[in-house]
């Protein structure tokens, strides 16, 4: 089975599938080693851990995809693929799709905001007009018709941000067009309690994504109460990056009070999960 019929699988089943966030071939190799069937490639995450700096529209598509094949190549799990607005107009997006689609990913989420887009949360958030958005995600999904035609297969997020930026009603209006285009999934970014969260799955026959952030103020849920509203993915794009972000801080601050660090792992693990274990055995395979 390949990625995106594995993910596909896993949209028809009766129970919600969680995907981490990750942002290099680790932390993509954590998630599957965890036992997690799918996972899915933050823009935030990525911009933070690869150019140090925020999910603004500062990354580029090539930085992106770099980073989207390591990941790809290092997992046997279907990966998501944060695609922003396609980089671009129509021609951009058609490239950025096909690019994922050759690096590995399962599936390409593309959004509405205006270009360069930010993080769904940040400040001066604005999406585009109708018209422009609907050309954008179909130049997507023309793209991957054609992969599917020609013998691969993939899967496209429509995501929309329009609900902090024009309210609820215009983001129900872009998430139905969005599943009436024919996109796979339907992620609905910032939905301000379960009445809403409730209302797009009652609109929207599609499979639903749900994104949550430990942010205060945003309604949480967890997995079965999302599935409950009818959600099949809950996304958890920025926590293992923020549990990161914190271990460093905690390891750094014992480092520089006592010179050493007490929280780790053990070095056999260490070794082990790195990956020393696996090429020792390629080594034995081919020296004996």
């Amino acid at each position: 089975m390949n990625k995106a019929a594995a993910l596909r699988a896993l949209l028809a089943r009766e129970s919600i599938t969680t995907l981490p966030g990750c942002w290099d071939a680790l932390s993509a190799r954590m998630i599957e080693r965890a036992g997690f069937p799918a996972a899915f490639m933050s823009g935030y995450a990525v911009s933070a851990a690869r150019i140090g700096l925020p999910d603004a529209g500062l990354i580029s598509y090539g930085e992106m995809l770099s980073a989207g094949r390591d990941i790809c190549a290092a997992t046997a799990i279907p990966i998501v693929g944060d695609a922003d607005t396609g980089f671009g107009n129509p021609a951009n997006v058609r490239r950025a799709v096909q690019g994922y689609a050759q690096a590995g990913f399962a599936c390409v989420m593309i959004e509405d905001q205006v270009f360069p887009k930010r993080c769904g949360y940040a400040q001066g958030l604005a999406v585009a007009p109708r018209d422009e958005v609907r050309l954008r995600l179909q130049a997507a999904l023309d793209m991957r018709d054609e992969i599917r035609a020609a013998g691969g297969d993939l899967l496209v997020i429509g995501r929309t941000d329009a609900r902090p930026a024009e309210g609820l009603e215009e983001a129900l209006w872009r998430a139905e067009a969005f599943a009436d285009m024919g996109a796979d999934i339907v992620y609905f970014e910032g939905p301000q309690s379960e009445a809403e969260m409730a209302e797009l799955n009652r609109r929207v026959a599609t499979p639903t994504m749900l994104a949550q952030i430990e942010k205060p103020g945003r309604p949480w849920l967890n997995a079965p109460q999302a599935e409950a509203l009818g959600y099949k993915l809950l996304l958890l794009g920025v926590t293992l990056l923020n549990a990161t972000i914190r271990a460093q801080q905690d390891a750094l601050a014992e480092m520089a009070a006592q010179g050493r660090a007490e929280r780790l792992v053990s070095f056999d693990t260490l070794y082990e999960t790195v990956g020393f274990e696996d090429y020792y055995a390629i080594e034995r395979r081919y020296l004996a």
